[in-house]
Parts: C-alpha cells; structure tokens; sequence
C-alpha cells in the first residue's frame, strides 16, 4: 500500500466520521444551547434538564437515521476489506 493509498483511506475514514457523527453531534450541541439560554433566562439551573431533552432526540436520530448510519459504516467497512485482499496478493 502506498502512502497515497493510505491517506485516501484515512480521508474517507473521517468523512465516515464526521457523515456518522455529525447529526448527532449538531442536534444535541443545538437543543444544549437552547435549553442553557432557557435556564439562564429562568434561573432554574438543574442538569437533569439538559440530559433528558438530548436523550430523547438522541434517540429519535438513531431510529431514523440509523438504517443509513449503519449503511455508511458497512460500506466504508467493505472498502477497506476489498483493499485489505489487494494487498495480500
């Protein structure tokens, strides 16, 4: 394998990443801030307020967006198996 080959790789590998991680990571930092400028405003500081809000949308992006997640993963997973037996030879 070249470095090439190698740098193509870890590339793809972090836009899996971020394609992967990114929707969950955007929800949660937005409802965080929204619910931090709601307990500002209010002066209620309690933390299970800002756990359950996010668990709940965690939750709501893994069921509709996990069939694709998981699409991604196996498909990146598969790329770097085929590129795994091109080496051996």
């Amino acid at each position: 394998m070249t470095q090439d080959q190698a740098l193509s790789v870890f590339k793809e590998a972090l836009l899996v990443i971020l394609k992967v991680g990114g929707p969950i990571l955007i929800i949660s930092i937005v409802i965080g801030l929204v619910i931090s400028i709601l307990q500002a405003a209010t002066q209620v500081h309690e933390q299970t307020l800002t756990f359950v809000p996010k668990l709940i949308a965690i939750g709501l992006i893994l069921l509709l967006a996990g069939g694709w997640m998981m699409d991604t993963c196996a498909d990146f997973a598969k790329e770097i198996f085929k590129l795994m037996a091109k080496v051996g030879k």
